[in-house]
């Protein structure tokens, strides 16, 4: 699935969040969205998935206009892992996990076998199998966003949008989740603010700074020391692994 943002700007409280920002996706390709706090990373997904409507521009799906497209039918095409998941009814693991299905279903249709076979293989894939009758409320921050990760599986979506999908996870639980979105053969549009993650699994990368578009193209060619001090403000040092050809970005102090 290829999705195209074609010139966004966004006004927000009488402030351009965004401006004029392009995007263009490769079929499954894993493309990462950095940039320092309040650059309009997630106001940029936002208008991805159909929260906010941008101003001036518009978002293509597989070259439709999403404008034109109901409400279910993006959602059958394009699963989100938001940063925040606050419910006001305490629903167990798998009730939250079911709620991916219900683009795939009629007004009123119950859930089925079928359905509860794609939950369970959801919450399997995250490692969250064991989990299914909790209350989503006890879990730790770390498993909530391993189970809104599940709910997005289930959707069987061609696409992921995620939004700092590796917040609340420990090291072991980062790397397992970018390698399984690796694995999905999906196209994946995730903003990271772990520049290390984002150069080891992203094809790709969109660098934002105060709303706009500073950059793109691969993290070898896009991301040297002299263009992270004009975005982050820090000296850092670039390091490329002889055996991967991968780079990995060392920080210091002033």
């Amino acid at each position: 699935m290829r999705i195209t943002c074609e010139p966004i700007s966004v006004v927000l409280g009488g402030n351009e969040i965004l401006r004029s920002v392009s995007l263009d996706t490769a079929d499954k390709k894993c493309i990462g969205i950095i940039g320092p706090n309040g650059s309009g990373k997630t106001t940029l997904l936002k208008c991805i998935y159909r929260v906010l409507k941008p101003d001036r521009g518009a978002v293509f799906l597989d070259g439709t206009d999403m404008r034109t497209l109901p409400v279910k039918e993006t959602a059958k095409n394009m699963g989100v892992v938001s940063q925040h998941n606050y419910y006001h009814f305490d629903f167990t693991v798998r009730e939250i996990v079911l709620m991916g299905r219900s683009p795939h279903k009629k007004q009123m249709e119950r859930d089925n076998p079928e359905d509860f076979r794609i939950v369970d293989e959801a919450l399997k894939t995250v490692e969250m199998e064991s989990f299914g009758d909790r209350r989503f409320s006890t879990l730790s921050g770390g498993e909530q966003q391993r189970i809104i990760l599940a709910r997005a599986l289930a959707q069987q979506t061609k696409c992921l949008i995620l939004d700092e999908p590796t917040n609340h996870l420990d090291v072991k639980h980062q790397f397992q989740l970018l390698k399984l979105l690796k694995k999905l053969d999906l196209t994946v549009i995730a903003a990271l603010h772990d520049l290390n993650l984002a150069v080891s699994y992203c094809d790709y990368i969109y660098v934002l700074k105060a709303g706009v578009l500073k950059g793109s193209g691969t993290a070898k060619e896009l991301l040297t020391p002299e263009f992270l001090r004009e975005i982050y403000e820090v000296d850092t040092k670039i390091i490329e692994d002889a055996e991967s050809g991968k780079i990995h970005i060392l920080f210091y102090k002033d």
